[in-house]
């Protein structure tokens, strides 16, 4: 995920990688909130890490869009109407913006489901980030750019990053520079608690049904 400062040496982003959500909560949850096997998703390319593939698993059939350039606009390159669910990973939706929600509606089903995967904070990695991070202090708040408006609702993972052993974690830590060796030297135990949101949408910011309005 390149929203945390890894280095760009394969072995270490592999190894940090290896160690991420092995319990699988992560795409469990993409499951319940709408990315469903056997109909048309697409998910947002994530360069030099295997959560595309990870995302895949639940629905193999998925289509991998080129991610978003810094302060591009998000373009995914299918018909209208076309998509079951648009998943998202951390490089996705660091700014909410009309046109962005518009090719999401443009793309989605009536009743697709775009699901958008950022860090929450409260946890041992947000330690590796600088603290005023968006991800940690705006976006989750209820005037914030996802909750205050557009139909989002907001699911939080517990997860973490589990390691061989408390050696391997300081090493890999040790890896991602000063903030990664700090953070490792005050561990006391082979894993950090990883806290991740799934921001989710259904088509038009509609809220979904259990939330409707009764008719």
């Amino acid at each position: 995920m390149t929203d945390l400062p890894f280095a760009a040496v394969p072995a270490v982003t592999d190894r940090l990688a290896d160690a991420m959500d092995i319990e699988g909560k992560i795409p469990r949850a993409l499951a319940t909130l709408g990315l469903e096997p056997g109909r048309p998703a697409a998910v947002l390319d994530v360069p030099a890490t295997p959560w595309v593939d990870r995302v895949r698993r639940v629905a193999p059939e998925a289509l991998v869009v080129p991610a978003i350039e810094p302060g591009g606009d998000l373009t995914v390159p299918v018909p209208d109407g076309s998509l079951a669910s648009l998943v998202t990973l951390w490089t996705g939706f660091r700014g909410i913006t009309g046109a962005g929600l518009d090719e999401v509606d443009r793309v989605l089903e009536p009743d697709g489901r775009l699901l958008v995967v950022h860090d929450y904070g409260r946890d041992d990695v947000s330690r590796l980030r600088p603290a005023d991070a968006p991800e940690y202090r705006s976006w989750s708040r209820r005037d914030g750019p996802f909750l205050r408006g557009g139909g989002f609702r907001i699911r939080v993972i517990h997860c973490f990053w589990t390691f061989a052993d408390l050696d391997a974690a300081r090493e890999g830590l040790a890896a991602l520079g000063p903030a990664g060796e700090e953070l490792g030297s005050t561990l006391k135990r082979s894993r950090l608690s990883w806290n991740v949101a799934v921001y989710h949408r259904r088509h038009g910011g509609a809220p979904p049904p259990e939330a409707a309005a009764p008719g």
